[in-house]
């Protein structure tokens, strides 16, 4: 097995904030390398027919107290975003710009992100929110969003969405080690035996 761990996530999906919180712990004791694959959730839904459980109202209610287990498990913060579900085509064109552009602090675009959206419960569907919890992480706005209009990010992301989907992914998060594919952050249990064999 290869000693790479591919994150294929959306920051509208509270599983990937989740699983955020706990696989840089787990590569660094595993001594793999974490790979990060930002792709948008709805192309993923949209080619698989899948959907969120949130839209099951049954089942909703029961992945919140799930996700609140979870958060409770691992010592980390969560608010369940009260403006869920979040449209995140400029969230996720960020991050590939970021990425992209400035490969050095994706990490710290990538927490900044997720905190507003899953700790702070955050509007980042208002263009002033993003703009203002980017300028607090040390971003230059303006360039970021001139950079998230360039063919290149749309195709990057675009590209990264496709590949998952020929990959299998039907959701976030997805980690795949080597060939094997696993889904959800309760799954990261199966991850760390894949990188320990």
């Amino acid at each position: 097995m290869s000693k790479i761990v591919e994150f294929f996530f959306d920051l509208g999906s509270p599983a990937s904030y989740l699983a955020h919180t706990q696989l840089p712990i787990l590569c660094h004791a595993t001594g793999a390398e974490l790979v990060y694959r930002p792709m948008l959730l709805g192309g993923v839904f949209q080619a698989t027919g899948n959907a969120s459980p949130a839209m099951i109202p049954a089942k909703g209610r029961y992945m919140m107290r799930d996700l609140a287990r979870f958060a409770e498990r691992y010592g980390v913060p969560m608010r369940f975003n009260p403006h869920f579900p979040i449209n995140t085509l400029t969230l996720m064109r960020l991050l590939v710009a970021v990425q992209l552009h400035q490969p050095a602090r994706f990490e710290a675009a990538l927490q900044a992100l997720f905190q507003a959206l899953w700790v702070e419960g955050a509007n980042l569907a208002d263009p002033l929110k993003v703009a203002e919890v980017l300028a607090g992480a040390g971003f230059d706005v303006a360039a970021l969003q001139a950079q998230i209009a360039e063919p290149a990010v749309k195709d990057a992301l675009k590209a990264t969405t496709e590949e998952a989907v020929k990959r299998g992914v039907f959701g976030a998060p997805t980690c795949f080690v080597g060939g094997e594919m696993f889904f959800g952050q309760d799954r990261l249990d199966f991850v760390r035996e894949a990188l320990c064999r």
